[in-house]
C-alpha cells in the first residue's frame, strides 16, 4: 500500500514540476494607441504634433518605480521653444479610456502623475550620497568606541584574580570573543549597506544626468531626445500623456498599459 501511495505522490510531484516549466509569468507592456503609430527600431512608436511642436514617443522600460519613455521633441515653429521634461504628465484612464479619480476624494480629483524633474532628482541623489558617507563615518566612530570598550572590559576582567579560575576564564573568553565577533559583524554590515546604497545612487546619478532628457531651449528646426520618467500607476489601464505647448494647447498621446502572460520555453 505504501509503495502504491509513494508512486502516486511521485507522479503528482513530477506533473507539478513539469507544469512549472510551462508556467506563465507576467511581463509589463506599454503600447501607444494614438497618433501615428509605426514600428521603429523594433518598437511601436507614436508621433503627435500641436502648433508645430512634434513629440515622438515609445516605451523604453520599467525603471524601478518609473515608466521610462524614450521621447524626442522637435521644434517645427519659427520661434524658440523651451522644453522641460518635468512638464510631461499623464492622467490615469480605465479600460474604456475614461478618467480614473483619486480614491477617498469627495471632489473627484483626476488621478494624475507628473514626470520626475531630472535636475531636482540629481541634486537629491547627491544629498543622499553625502548622507551615506556621513552615516558610514558615524558608524566607524561607533564601532571604534565599542571596540575600545570591549578591549577595556576584556583586560579588566582578565586581570581580576577572581576570574583566574579555569571556568571563569573560559566564560570570560567566550563572552568577549562573542562581543568582538558582533562588532566585526556590525562593521561588515555597515560597509555592505554603504556599498549597496552607493551603487544604487551611482546608477540614479547616471540615470538623471546621462539618460534623462535635458531641459533646453530649442531653436527652430532643432530637437532634443532623452528618457522621460513617469511614476507608474498599477490602477491605470491607459495613460493619457500630456505635454503643454502653449497655455491652451498640448500634445496628447495615449498608451495602453498591461501585464501580459509570457510562457517560458520548455527545455528540450
Amino acid at each position: 500500500m505504501k509503495t502504491g501511495k509513494n508512486i502516486r505522490i511521485g507522479w503528482v510531484c513530477l506533473l507539478a514540476l513539469t507544469g512549472l516549466s510551462g508556467c506563465a509569468t507576467k511581463v509589463y507592456q506599454l503600447t501607444p494607441v494614438s497618433g501615428e503609430v509605426a514600428q521603429i527600431e523594433g518598437r511601436p512608436t507614436t508621433k503627435a504634433e500641436t502648433d508645430g511642436i512634434a513629440v515622438v514617443a515609445s516605451f523604453e522600460r520599467l525603471d524601478m518605480q518609473y515608466v521610462a519613455l524614450d521621447i524626442e521633441v522637435k521644434n517645427r515653429t519659427d520661434r524658440p521653444f523651451d522644453v522641460n521634461p518635468a512638464d510631461f504628465e499623464y492622467t490615469a484612464l480605465d479600460d474604456e479610456q475614461k478618467t480614473l479619480f483619486v480614491s477617498n476624494n469627495a471632489s473627484r480629483k483626476p488621478l494624475m502623475f507628473s514626470a520626475a524633474d531630472p535636475v531636482r532628482e540629481a541634486d537629491r541623489t547627491a544629498v543622499n550620497q553625502d548622507r551615506e558617507v556621513k552615516r558610514l563615518k558615524t558608524a566607524k566612530i561607533i564601532n571604534t568606541v565599542l571596540l575600545v570598550a570591549a578591549v577595556a572590559s576584556d583586560v579588566a576582567t582578565s586581570s581580576n584574580r577572581s576570574n583566574q579560575r579555569p571556568e571563569r576564564w573560559v566564560q570570560n573568553r567566550v563572552t568577549h570573543d562573542n562581543i568582538y565577533a558582533a562588532i566585526q559583524a556590525k562593521r561588515i554590515i555597515d560597509h555592505g549597506m554603504f556599498a549597496d546604497r552607493m551603487q544604487r545612487y551611482d546608477y540614479e546619478t547616471y540615470r538623471w544626468k546621462e539618460l534623462s532628457m535635458k531641459p533646453s531651449t530649442l531653436q527652430p528646426g532643432e530637437s532634443v531626445r532623452g528618457l522621460v520618467y513617469l511614476p507608474m500607476s498599477r490602477d491605470a489601464r491607459h495613460m493619457l500623456v500630456n505635454f503643454p505647448v502653449t497655455a491652451q494647447e498640448s500634445v496628447m498621446i495615449t498608451f495602453q498599459q498591461e501585464w501580459v502572460k509570457q510562457k517560458h520555453k520548455r527545455r528540450k
